[in-house]
């Protein structure tokens, strides 16, 4: 078996390779058509973030069993494309948890106390001690927008100062965030409320500018923002405008919309504390995640077993190919209806029937509870840390099983829980490997769930899908596929439209004054 480095990571990720019998290149530096070219020839590739696996890639990589991430972010693995051609994409979560925190709370304190800004000034052999004063972090309030891995251990750290800690996680329960000693708040509360804000959750369709000129106007004059996360989280324009008119009164910034910034005013700025993307740089860091890509590896070529895959779980080898399309059914229903829901979960029961109660139903379990943590944690969660997080979170999973399955062969059902509602959504597979949403509480559907949805509730009215089609006509959006659902005519009714282009926030707000339009969402699957 061949696997090629493409990235650096230490050596002892790559003796551990060679010492299981594993014939390895180093190759690192090669530019996409280079890499195309020899991708061919190796089982398996370890990357961390320079290399681009494109789908462009994985289809000239006809040998490809695995795709190795020396760290958590996957933002440059074409997961989808990966899947289809039945290649797992493994990271290692964790290995950099602990680094990233210290680096948050050495940003907090550096733009709390302006330590660059005044080493710059020593540097140039001033004495401007009144120039840089700062402010304590002690009795200050700090807001943590995800409280995943890292964000829990940035609290924790944080409640060691003596900070006030406050915490924005929709996936989040209330009993969870107060076992923590945390207060769970709705997001506007945190931007009014806290003294410093830092952000740590994955980029997505849904935190893509999350900070901006409207959601900055809400926040306390003089707060500090501290993004160690993901770039485009923040609009660094409205950034830049709120630095400039003392609304924000200090940054710091480990990442940028585009890496590397060129040009970038905040660079630079005399408010802004800015870092090369070093969250992950320590050397305990870096020699936990290439020891722990490299024993994956060997684990999955030499064994057969799958450990810390984000796109299948850990299952013997015989059990993949029947499985596998129950898993992707899972895995949809948990992310759909995640997307549907508002609240923190605090159970989540899942009913097996007809055949489907005859499976080893673990993995598929598994890849429900993932799907629903995915769309807020998306690079920490995988099929084998899901259970753990659900837990963690205060989230109780249940399992029940019956051999009757009604109208259907094999129907799989999610219902989601909290604290003061629940929401049931049912799937199944049509011609034994095609998965179907086909029950939402009440409403009997057909959605085929794939890509960007609008999931709309609405009035059983006349012209409610003429309006709809000509508002995505006139935005240039063409739509896929439409499905119904009513409880009964003229009462309330759900509709679910496949579209080719995600819809903009704009869109969205215009698909809510539509007459009799009484709620919209956008899925991403």
């Amino acid at each position: 078996m061949k696997v090629l480095v493409s990235d650096n990571i230490l050596s002892k990720g790559v003796e551990i390779l060679r010492k299981a019998g594993l014939d390895v290149d180093v190759k690192t530096g090669l530019k996409p058509e280079e890499l195309k070219s020899i991708i061919g020839e190796y089982h398996a590739i370890i990357i961390r973030s320079a290399t681009k696996v494109t789908e462009d890639i994985i289809n000239a990589a006809k040998n490809l069993k695995v795709v190795g991430r020396a760290g958590s972010g996957l933002d440059n693995v074409d997961r989808a494309a990966a899947t289809k051609m039945g290649i797992v994409v493994m990271n290692t979560p964790g290995g950099n948890t602990i680094t990233t925190a210290e680096h948050t709370i050495a940003m907090m304190f550096a733009i709390a106390r302006k330590l660059s800004q005044a080493n710059t000034s020593m540097g140039q052999g001033k004495w401007e001690k009144k120039k840089f004063m700062g402010v304590e972090l002690f009795n200050k309030t700090l807001g943590v927008i995800g409280l995943g891995n890292i964000g829990g251990e940035v609290a924790k750290r944080a409640q060691g100062l003596g900070m006030n800690v406050i915490a924005y996680d929709p996936f989040l329960s209330d009993e969870k965030a107060k076992s923590l000693g945390i207060d769970k708040v709705g997001l506007s509360a945190l931007f009014s409320q806290a003294d410093f804000i830092t952000i740590h959750a994955p980029l997505t369709a849904e935190t893509k500018y999350l900070i901006n000129s409207e959601t900055i106007k809400t926040m306390k004059n003089g707060v500090y923002i501290i993004n160690c996360a993901r770039g485009g989280i923040i609009n660094e324009k409205d950034l830049l405008d709120a630095l400039e008119s003392g609304k924000v009164a200090g940054v710091a910034l480990d990442v940028f919309e585009k890496e590397p910034p060129e040009s970038n005013p905040l660079v630079g700025h005399e408010k802004v504390v800015c870092t090369p993307h070093l969250g992950a740089s320590t050397q305990e860091a870096q020699e936990n995640v290439a020891i722990a890509v490299a024993e994956q590896i060997v684990e999955y070529l030499v064994h057969g077993t799958i450990r810390n895959a984000v796109n299948f779980p850990s299952i013997p080898a015989d059990q993949v190919a029947v499985l596998r399309p129950y898993i992707s059914l899972a895995e949809k229903l948990g992310s759909f209806t995640t997307q549907i829901f508002e609240g923190g979960i605090t159970e989540v029961a899942l009913e097996y029937r007809g055949e489907a109660s005859g499976l080893n139903i673990t993995p598929l379990t598994i890849a429900a509870i993932k799907g629903l943590l995915n769309p807020i944690l998306l690079e920490t969660v995988n099929f084998v840390n899901a259970p753990f997080i659900a837990k963690e979170r205060g989230i109780e999973v249940k399992e029940t099983k019956s051999s009757d399955s009604g109208d259907y062969q094999s129907l799989i059902t999610i219902k989601v829980r909290s604290s003061k509602k629940e929401i049931s959504v049912a799937g199944s597979l049509f011609s034994k490997k095609d998965p179907r949403i086909v029950k939402i509480d009440n409403f009997t559907v057909e959605i085929v769930p794939e890509g960007c949805m609008l999931f709309m509730y609405n009035n059983d009215r006349p012209g409610v899908i003429g309006n709809i089609g000509t508002l995505l006509g006139t935005n240039n959006i063409n739509i896929a596929r439409m499905h119904f659902g009513r409880e009964k005519a003229g009462g309330r009714a759900i509709s679910v439209v496949n579209i080719d282009t995600c819809a903009t926030p704009q869109i969205l707000d215009e698909i809510r004054r539509l007459p009799n339009i009484l709620d919209v969402k956008e899925i991403n699957l």
